[in-house]
C-alpha cells in the first residue's frame, strides 16, 4: 500500500502538521486506506494506483484537492515517516523564500561513517556557506559524496514545490542519472531546475522494516 501527504498551502485543521504548513490531505492509492483516514476526521483523496511515482501521486491528488489552483506551493510527505517532527516538514518550504528556487527539501549532518557510506542512504551534495542553514542542492548520491574531508548530509525525503515546477516536473522522463541512482530528484536537477536544501538537526525514522514499524510504535506510545 501507498500513501503521501500533501499539505497545501491553505489554512485547515490537521493536527501539528497543519499548524505548521496548512491544509494536509493524504493521498491514498486504496479505498482502505483512504476510509481509514477519513475515519479519524483527516482529509484524503482517492488517486490511480498504476501512477508511475509519488511525485505523480502528489500532483493528481492536488488537482483532486484544489482544482481551482489556489496553492502555490504543495509539500510532499511520504507516509513511511510518521515520526517526522513538524518543524523539519516546516523547514522544506523555507528555500522557497527566493524566487529562483523551485523545490524545497532537508537534510541532516551525517554523523557516523557507517550511515555515510551506506548506499540506502542518500547523500545531499550542497553548495552551502560555513554556517549557514540553507543552500543549493548540486547532486544527491547513494555513495559517500563528495569525497575529501568536511561534511556530508542525510538527505530528507520531503519536497516543496512550486505548483507550476510540480507540473512541469512530472511531464519530465526519467532522465539518465535518475535511472542510474534511482533517484527520482535527479530528473529536476537534470532539468535545470534549483532545489533549495533547509539543513535540520535530526533524521526522521522511516518505516521500512517490520522493526522500524515497531519502534515507531513504541515511540508514538510514549509520547501519546
Amino acid at each position: 500500500m501507498s500513501t503521501t501527504t500533501v499539505p497545501l498551502g491553505l489554512p485547515g485543521r490537521s493536527g501539528a502538521a497543519g499548524r505548521v504548513v496548512g491544509r494536509v490531505v493524504v493521498a491514498a492509492a486504496e479505498p482502505e486506506i483512504a476510509d481509514a483516514v477519513r475515519a479519524e476526521g483527516g482529509e484524503a483523496v482517492l488517486t490511480d494506483p498504476n501512477l508511475p511515482s509519488g511525485s505523480d501521486r502528489v500532483r493528481a491528488a492536488a488537482a483532486l484537492a484544489d482544482p481551482d489552483g489556489v496553492c502555490e506551493a504543495i509539500l510532499n510527505l511520504q507516509g513511511d515517516q510518521p515520526a517526522i517532527r513538524p518543524e523539519v516538514i516546516r523547514a522544506a518550504l523555507d528555500p522557497l523564500a527566493e524566487q529562483t528556487v523551485q523545490i524545497g527539501t532537508v537534510a541532516a549532518p551525517i554523523m557516523e561513517a557507517l550511515e555515510r557510506d551506506n548506499p540506502h542512504v542518500v547523500k545531499a551534495v550542497i553548495s552551502l556557506r560555513e554556517g549557514a542553514r540553507q543552500g543549493r542542492a548540486l547532486y544527491f548520491s547513494r555513495a559517500a559524496a563528495p569525497h575529501g574531508e568536511g561534511p556530508h548530509y542525510h538527505h530528507i525525503g520531503v519536497y516543496a514545490f512550486r505548483r507550476t515546477a510540480l507540473d512541469r516536473f512530472v511531464a519530465l522522463p526519467p532522465s539518465p542519472l535518475e535511472r542510474r541512482e534511482k533517484l527520482e530528484q535527479l530528473r529536476a536537477l537534470e532539468a535545470g531546475m534549483d532545489i533549495g536544501v533547509a539543513i535540520v538537526d535530526t533524521i526522521p525514522l522511516c518505516v521500512d522494516t517490520p522493526g522500524d514499524l515497531e519502534q515507531v510504535r513504541a515511540l508514538m506510545k510514549a509520547t501519546s
